[in-house]
């Protein structure tokens, strides 16, 4: 079973939906697998909760909008 993980920080209902559709039809046409096979999970983790290169990504975010 094909599946699909996106780690985000927070996104709304319409968004999440968008994802899994798009993801799903995309994923589907690509490997030619059906669609019903597809799993997709979002997981939202906190900006604070998550790091890259030793900074959280709320850090990050600050720094690139400075």
């Amino acid at each position: 079973m094909p599946y699909i993980s996106i780690e985000s920080g927070r996104l709304t209902a319409v968004q999440k939906r968008q994802l899994i559709e798009r993801l799903t039809t995309t994923a589907a046409e690509i490997t030619h697998i059906p669609e019903q096979f597809f799993t997709v999970t979002i997981k939202e983790v906190p900006d604070e909760n998550f790091g890259i290169g030793g900074k959280s990504i709320a850090e990050i975010k600050r720094n690139y909008k400075e």
